[in-house]
């Protein structure tokens, strides 16, 4: 099972919901997919769905998924890194008022730059990184207190 989060900001991602709709009509999946949508206006038709999951449900099926479609936000980077799962990101846009910021869209490219995650901007994107998707390990990451207390050693001497 594929796990669609979209998160629990406050604005819908109606977007991401639609494009995977589109994409499991078009026969896309082999994998049943299962979307937490939290407050998005469309309902998708192809696809299980919830609004929103208690965190320990949650938790479980991150867990459990074969693989995680989500916005671009870091608990969702993060958790799939913790757990190694193959992550495709659809970063939310202001110009589609799906955030107050176009942040995600940075968090995307530099996360893809690092082999963490696929990106995808568009449906075309999406199509694409999903048949990428099976293939896909994001690198191993190791942080040790060491290696943060240098990199706000380095922030704090750059500003």
């Amino acid at each position: 099972m594929i796990f669609l989060t979209l998160g629990s900001y406050p604005l819908p991602f109606d977007r991401i919901i639609n494009w995977i709709d589109i994409l499991i009509e078009e026969s896309e999946f082999e994998e049943e997919i299962f979307a937490q949508i939290g407050y998005s206006n469309y309902i998708p038709i192809n696809m299980k769905w919830i609004k929103m999951l208690p965190k320990d449900e949650f938790d479980v099926i991150f867990s459990q998924a074969s693989g995680i479609i989500s916005h671009a936000g870091m608990g969702n980077i993060n958790m799939a890194l913790k757990y190694q799962k193959p992550l495709v990101v659809v970063p939310r846009m202001v110009k589609y008022n799906e955030h107050v910021s176009d942040h995600q869209v940075a968090t995307a490219k530099k996360f893809e730059q690092l082999n963490d995650v696929l990106a995808a901007y568009s449906i075309a994107d999406l199509k694409d990184r999903l048949f990428q998707f099976k293939d896909f390990i994001p690198s191993k990451r190791i942080t040790t207190p060491q290696d943060v207390s240098n990199r706000i050693k380095i922030f704090l001497n750059s500003i």
